[in-house]
């Protein structure tokens, strides 16, 4: 008898473990199932100079959002759905399709609201377009797959589907007298793809992104109280780069935002002119979140 008092609570332990054992693997699972999986996407190097642009396609830098195809449902570049209306992707290719949500200069704000709605309203995606450029897991060269997007889009007939102009530049001269041209215009900058590049993904010299400022993304370790007029508010915010640099992000916040900070795991886009000695961008800004990007 002393046996079976002994064994009996033994084996409710037994059980109990086995249980909450077996839901948590069921919780991981069901987690693991609903997070979304980003795209594997070429991601662009900064130009810093003294690079010749001839072997490079040019075109213009968009303030648009990065959408991935996957050839039957459209993806923000961190893997969650972007609820477009049907209408708007109905005649999509069957394939891949990489590029960018486009209102136009300056309507980055407007956009980024109209393609996080869970439920689109048409009014807003009418003045959408996808602009696309590249042909993910194409064969060839980044010139041979930008002249095969351009066939598939043409077999499709959607006129909100366009593959972005490419062009050739011969020199540096050209290149900074280009750059002036769209910056004055109200454009962003210019990104250069290597014409003769392969297919790959990751971040590469084989696009470069071309702007009168640097841009770089970082990860929101704290929010920083304010002081004074910003008392109550976020002062600034304490932000880590990807090669585990931290510092403080102080400006280009509206009141709002501090009200309202990006939260803490998020990732922000931020300006700077250059880099210290030590890698830490100089007069860095606020840009803007990258929850939809």
């Amino acid at each position: 008898m002393p046996f079976f008092r002994w064994l009996a609570p033994l084996v409710v332990l037994l059980f109990a473990t086995l249980f909450f054992t077996s839901a948590a693997h069921a919780a991981r699972e069901i987690a693991t199932l609903d997070d979304p999986v980003p795209p594997s996407l070429l991601l662009a190097q900064s130009y810093t100079g003294g690079i010749d642009p001839a072997p490079y396609l040019v075109s213009e830098k968009l303030d648009g959002v990065r959408a991935y195809w996957d050839g039957k449902k459209l993806i923000f570049r961190s893997g969650r759905p972007i609820h477009a209306p049907a209408w708007f992707t109905k005649n999509f290719p069957a394939h891949p399709l990489d590029g960018e949500l486009w209102m136009g200069r300056g309507s980055f704000e407007r956009l980024s609201a109209a393609v996080r709605r869970e439920v689109p309203l048409d009014v807003e995606w009418r003045s959408i377009t996808y602009q696309l450029y590249e042909l993910p897991g194409g064969s060839g060269g980044f010139s041979e797959r930008i002249a095969n997007l351009q066939a598939s889009v043409a077999r499709a007939g959607v006129p909100w589907l366009q593959v972005l102009a490419q062009e050739r530049i011969a020199d540096t001269a050209a290149l900074k007298a280009r750059l002036s041209q769209v910056v004055k215009g109200g454009g962003e900058g210019l990104m250069l793809h290597r014409a003769g590049a392969v297919w790959h993904t990751g971040r590469s010299d084989d696009l470069l992104k071309m702007k009168p400022q640097h841009d770089a993304e970082a990860r929101v370790m704290a929010h920083i109280a304010g002081k004074g007029k910003y008392q109550g508010m976020m002062g600034a915010l304490l932000v880590e780069t990807p090669e585990g640099r931290q510092f403080r992000l102080g400006t280009g916040f509206t009141n709002a935002m501090r009200r309202q900070p990006p939260p803490i795991g998020s990732t922000i886009t931020y300006r700077y002119r250059e880099l210290t000695s030590r890698g830490l961008p100089r007069f860095a800004s606020f840009w803007r979140t990258r929850d939809s990007e």
